[in-house]
């Protein structure tokens, strides 16, 4: 059966004249006339008879049209809807990103693109870079926000974005080395704060360390950085943090930042895309708002 001849059918219904469906439908006259006569030689009966005031539906033909009518009428509200999505006017993106990217580099991007497309829903899973990694494998997510060091394949592709630092921190305590250009045995004389080891942070710290042959036992293993600085500012530990956390601590003179001779490898922030994933309009559209930073 051609589905044009049910759209044909329900325009006529709806308007009750051949000639108001075929201006609502943008064609002619006769081809109304005969996309009924088709449809009802395909049925087997009349749809509609001739009355006065136009045409009406037969009993047989009001219940055909009571089904179609909701048939119809859904279609119509799904290609509303995909429009609507691809207009941008709805639609949902699902973001993978851990406290320092979010805080540090997308934050200001979901302002601006929230500003220009207010309708669509934004959802951030805040996790550290293996999770958001693994959520997004998992399709959970739409893309990511990552820092290196992280393990990779094939599917995954990678927009660096910005620089980080890792630094280390210290309080009032530990003045006596302010200034001074230590050596990285020093480190293992102090008691260390670090993120947990399920961050990349504390992976890079890692790798730094075991590049001289070292392996301190942290004090203590937090779980985010804000909380590292805190630790530092009550002279609990020499912290390792990402710069951008202690920046405002170290600018009022709250904490300080010890210089040694050796210093962990500048890292990248890291958009993060699957190839399996299909990525909507609106996730293209941040994406390459990002991408043009």
């Amino acid at each position: 059966m051609n589905m044009e001849y049910y759209k044909v059918f329900y325009e006529t219904a709806q308007a009750g004249s051949v000639s108001a469906a075929a201006r609502t439908l943008c064609i002619t006259q006769p081809a109304v006339s005969q996309a009924i006569k088709n449809l009802e030689k395909e049925l087997g009966g009349d749809l509609f008879v001739r009355t006065s005031k136009g045409l009406k539906l037969t009993k047989e033909g009001n219940v055909l049209y009571s089904y179609i009518k909701q048939g119809y009428e859904l279609i119509k509200l799904g290609e509303e809807k995909y429009k609507n999505m691809l207009n941008l006017d709805s639609g949902e993106i699902v973001i993978g990103a851990s406290d320092m990217s979010l805080q540090f580099y997308l934050l200001p991007y979901l302002e601006k693109y929230h500003e220009l497309y207010p309708n669509i829903k934004i959802s951030v899973t805040n996790a550290p870079t293996p999770e958001t990694l693994k959520n997004l494998k998992e399709g959970k997510i739409d893309f990511g926000i990552v820092s290196t060091p992280f393990d990779t394949d094939k599917d995954i592709r990678c927009m660096k974005v910005r620089k980080i630092k890792t630094i280390f921190i210290g309080g009032s305590e530990y003045e006596k080395y302010k200034g001074k250009k230590l050596s990285i045995d020093t480190v293992m004389e102090m008691p260390l704060i670090c993120l947990e080891q399920k961050t990349s942070t504390r992976r890079a710290a890692d790798i730094f360390f075991e590049r001289y042959g070292l392996k301190p036992e942290p004090e203590f293993e937090l779980a985010t950085s804000d909380i590292i600085v805190q630790f530092v500012l009550r002279n609990l530990g020499i912290g390792i943090v990402v710069e951008d956390f202690a920046k405002p601590y170290i600018e009022r003179g709250e904490v300080f930042r010890l210089e040694f001779q050796e210093t962990i490898d500048e890292r990248d922030m890291t958009v993060v895309v699957s190839e399996k994933n299909y990525l909507s309009t609106a996730g293209n559209t941040l994406l390459e708002m990002l991408r043009l930073r």
